[in-house]
């Protein structure tokens, strides 16, 4: 419904998806799109990320969709959204983008949920090749501190992940093998945060500033942040434009323009 009407604008918008600069395309001028599904998805789920690719390349003639798949198959790629180091996920993604000759001349990204901050991570991390436009679609750019809802089957996948969170978000354990761990972002223990979590709190600069990261993401030409008015997966939802929970407590939001982050 609304969602898919919103993904039809985002898509079609001549701005989103036509190169501003005259680049190198063998496309007929179309920017390849590359997507990272979310939590609980995969690449080529036929109701989601399978309808979304086939949704662009209906609307926009000739474009090349890169929809990625983390491990030989869809069960895995589902597997490895909640249990394959992130870290190692984005740089999986890094070496494939850079061996896919589609894509030299560069390429616009769209993230969905948790695939929005890895390709904000990609951006940061990998200049090569360029990516031109990245479009976040529900993602927890400050990380999560909850999760309400879990998508369809994975439900009893996440009541566990619930309970390793709850046991200690921050051990190393729970840090290397539990995908949402990494971008659990706790206002009550900031100091465990910005310490111990290996994947969200080094994107987001929070231990000293990575001038790459700053370099790289202040190339991009556009960064859409779409945030839900109604999302029952994302606590809090603030986290989509980049806002989060004021340290110190779990009640009170601010933006990312009142917060300290904004050096990013």
């Amino acid at each position: 419904g609304s969602r898919m009407s919103l993904l039809w604008f985002l898509l079609t918008a001549p701005v989103l998806l036509t190169a501003s600069s005259p680049v190198y395309n063998p496309n007929n001028g179309t920017v390849p799109l590359v997507i990272w599904h979310g939590m609980g998805d995969s690449c080529c789920n036929p109701i989601s990320m399978g309808a979304i690719k086939k949704m662009v390349e209906e609307e926009i003639p000739n474009i090349y969709v890169h929809s990625l798949m983390i491990g030989k198959n869809v069960v895995q790629d589902t597997e490895n959204g909640f249990f394959l180091d992130v870290n190692e996920q984005v740089s999986m993604v890094c070496s494939r983008l850079a061996q896919d000759p589609k894509l030299k001349a560069g390429y616009n990204a769209m993230g969905f949920s948790q695939g929005a901050q890895f390709l904000r991570a990609v951006a940061q991390r990998c200049d090569t090749p360029p990516m031109k436009i990245l479009i976040s679609v529900g993602g927890q750019h400050q990380g999560v501190y909850g999760l309400p809802r879990c998508p369809g089957e994975s439900s009893p996948v996440c009541d566990f992940i619930r309970k390793m969170l709850n046991s200690g978000a921050y051990s190393d354990i729970v840090q290397k093998h539990l995908v949402q761990a990494q971008y659990w972002h706790d206002p009550l223990n900031d100091n465990l945060y910005r310490n111990y979590s290996l994947f969200l709190a080094d994107i987001n600069q929070e231990r000293g500033i990575n001038e790459t990261y700053k370099k790289n993401l202040q190339r991009l030409e556009k960064f859409v942040m779409v945030k839900f008015l109604q999302d029952s997966v994302v606590d809090p939802v603030e986290s989509e434009w980049f806002g989060f929970l004021k340290t110190g407590q779990a009640k009170e939001t601010e933006t990312l323009q009142e917060s300290a982050t904004n050096q990013i």
